[in-house]
């Protein structure tokens, strides 16, 4: 009778452009949980469950609110899926020029502080500086500077910054919890 041997199969081996386990799992679960809050609060409103939000029909307001809350579930898509591709880099220029109008845009939201600035508004020039920086490291070649770079746009600049979208005196928390 003849053994059978099996080779020790091995770990599948991560992807060097890809995140950790963990990091996925932290980008998942913030990003997914914020999107669906953004889900939920803008589908309350558009059923007209929610207070209304005057300060909608500001410009700069509504123009943030449209460029964020299409950059929550691409970058979450963004950071998840293969990288590296067309796809990845088409998405990925989209998801920036999302990101530097929805910085730029928060320049013209001062409604809530009287006119001035909050200190919230230092995600702006982060933001800005970011995205300047995560462009220049993608197109010399140091993926891991670029994939560093993104997470914390996305953890900070997205969730971290998105976070105080869902206070009650802002409209995503007037949306969301009435």
């Amino acid at each position: 009778m003849t053994s059978l041997t099996l080779p020790l199969a091995s770990p599948p081996r991560r992807n060097a452009r890809d995140l950790s386990p963990a990091m996925r799992l932290a980008v998942l679960v913030a990003g997914g949980t914020l999107s669906a809050m953004a889900a939920v609060a803008l589908g309350r409103a558009a059923l007209g469950l929610a207070p209304a939000a005057p300060a909608i029909r500001e410009v700069a307001v509504a123009l943030h609110l449209t460029t964020v809350l299409p950059a929550l579930p691409l970058g979450l898509y963004l950071l998840l899926a293969r990288k590296g591709g067309p796809r990845h880099r088409m998405l990925g220029k989209l998801w920036v020029a999302l990101m530097l109008v929805a910085a730029l845009s928060a320049l013209g939201i001062r409604h809530l502080n009287h006119g001035q600035f909050s200190a919230i508004h230092l995600f702006v020039p982060l933001t800005v500086i970011g995205l300047w920086r995560a462009v220049a490291t993608a197109r010399s070649g140091r993926i891991a500077t670029h994939r560093t770079t993104m997470v914390a746009l996305y953890l900070g600049g997205l969730i971290g910054a998105g976070a105080f979208a869902f206070a009650p005196a802002r409209i995503m928390g007037l949306w969301l919890f009435g």
